[in-house]
């Protein structure tokens, strides 16, 4: 006798339709006939409903200075300070604080310190930057500076972990992975969030949850390529494995998913990692081949960018991933944490920065995609305007270092719907506070969304019987920045 549909279990309906959705997930991918996957373009959708809006931007590449890379060198210009340097911090800014001065907890003096590196004005916009950008200076038109940010967090663990998911602790998920679920991928070749590490760079640790699917689907978490001769772990086959033994062995864990009583979003998930990794065999050595890309294009970038997993190499690459329809690329470059001797670090390291982040705008801009690509240069915290420890030396030749502040720091935007040529924000005279327009992490991921064509406080997500978003319960757009 036969059964009837509606008795037949999970398993036993999977079984019975060729495997389900295993079946469909894979026919075309397995078609033994052409041996072929499916075309470069192909979409995987998003959550239905997604976009909420127009979208100014279809896809995000976010320049990650970990460590916590002081604003006072950079882009926020504090004259006073050097006029008052080794003055002590005046009492007015230390009143009043929820935290105490200082991470140690132990330092009594608080010497003020301005930055060794002057500042100019560029551009139209009459934007300040340091002369440590020479590059980034002829794009500053092109940019929206945001003097104002400030973060709820001041150690870096969890100030990188709020900047990447809007919650100190771990376990949420991060940026790209809501972006990933939300709209889904634009090249089912390719991931749609992929990490990329400058090789080499010392600092604090990046931990894997930074880019962690959290609860949401699995297949939604950052894949990180290194600079390696295989970009993603086991790209290659072994020796005596072929793409016939790939593909019986993928047959045949079809067959296993298909009596697992694992839930539907696990199996469906599961099956699509197998799925991106099969396909990711071709089309990542693809994209990775740097050489494929003019000496003028390369230019752009400096002198670096031929070395793989250089900040420039990684630069250029995430403009290939986002030609190819990646939907977030996330670079970072450590090295920023410099309690001591930032004249010594500081501009070894802006210099390995400064031209591959301009020649990417630049090369956007020559693709035609930096309208609706949009740039995000940020850090997890700035430093504060007093040296940690006393001043050492004199003139060009002084010794400081920078404790963590998380009060007030410094990050640009660029295309994607972003208007340019702006600064947005201020800080008091000394840089210690934020005194115009405050900008907090929040307020950052709503705008980011915001220009991806998301309501955050539409785009949730149900977890143990709550409804989480990015922003948690807060976060405004910043509209004044928006073109």
């Amino acid at each position: 006798m036969t059964s009837s549909p509606r008795s037949l279990n999970r398993r036993q309906m999977l079984a019975r339709t060729a495997l389900g959705m295993g079946g469909m997930a894979f026919a075309d991918l397995l078609a033994e006939e052409t041996g072929s996957v499916r075309p470069l373009g192909a979409v995987r959708s998003g959550s239905p409903g997604l976009p909420h809006f127009a979208p100014r931007a279809k896809r995000v590449i976010c320049l990650f200075m970990s460590g916590g890379m002081t604003h006072l060198e950079t882009f926020d210009h504090k004259p006073l300070l050097n006029e008052r340097v080794g003055q002590e911090l005046p009492d007015s800014f230390k009143k009043g604080r929820s935290v105490l001065l200082g991470m140690s907890g132990n330092q009594a003096k608080f010497p003020l310190v301005g930055s060794w590196i002057p500042f100019q004005q560029h551009g139209k916009s009459g934007a300040w930057l340091s002369d440590a950008f020479p590059h980034l200076a002829k794009m500053a038109d092109d940019m929206c500076f945001i003097k104002s940010m400030h973060s709820d967090a001041v150690n870096h663990d969890p100030a990188m972990t709020f900047m990447s998911t809007g919650a100190q602790l771990p376990g949420r998920p991060s940026m790209g992975a809501w972006l990933s679920y939300g709209l889904g991928s634009l090249n089912d070749n390719l991931p749609s969030f992929v990490v990329l590490i400058t090789k080499g760079a010392v600092d604090q640790p990046l931990s894997t949850r930074l880019w962690d699917s959290g609860f949401l689907p699995t297949q939604n978490q950052g894949v990180q390529l290194r600079a390696a001769k295989d970009p993603v772990l086991f790209l290659s086959n072994p020796a005596g494995i072929t793409e016939a033994n790939n593909r019986r062995a993928i047959r045949a864990l079809q067959e296993l998913q298909a009596q697992s009583d694992a839930p539907e979003a696990a199996l469906q998930a599961r099956l699509e990692q197998y799925e991106m990794a099969f396909r990711m065999q071709t089309s990542v050595p693809e994209v990775t081949d740097l050489s494929q890309e003019t000496d003028a294009v390369k230019g752009l970038y400096g002198p670096e960018v031929s070395t793989p997993g250089t900040f420039a190499a990684n630069c250029l690459l995430a403009r290939r991933l986002a030609q190819r329809g990646v939907r977030y690329i996330q670079l970072y470059q450590p090295g920023w944490d410099m309690h001591g001797n930032i004249l010594r670090d500081f501009k070894g390291l802006s210099s390995r920065v400064d031209q591959p982040a301009a020649g990417l705008l630049q090369d956007l801009k020559n693709q035609g995609m930096l309208d609706d690509t949009l740039v995000v240069f940020t850090s997890e915290f700035g430093r504060t305007c007093y040296s940690q420890g006393r001043l050492r030396g004199t003139g060009s030749q002084m010794e400081y270092g920078r404790e963590h502040h998380r009060d007030c720091f410094s990050s640009w935007l660029a295309g994607g719907g972003v208007k340019p040529g702006v600064s947005y924000g201020e800080t008091d005279e000394l840089g210690f506070g934020v005194v115009k327009d405050p900008v907090h992490v929040h307020d950052l991921h709503a705008t980011m969304l915001h220009l991806l064509g998301i309501d955050h406080e539409r785009f949730t997500f149900r977890f143990q019987g709550r409804d989480f978003r990015l922003t948690d319960v807060a976060g405004k757009v910043v509209t004044p920045i928006l073109a």
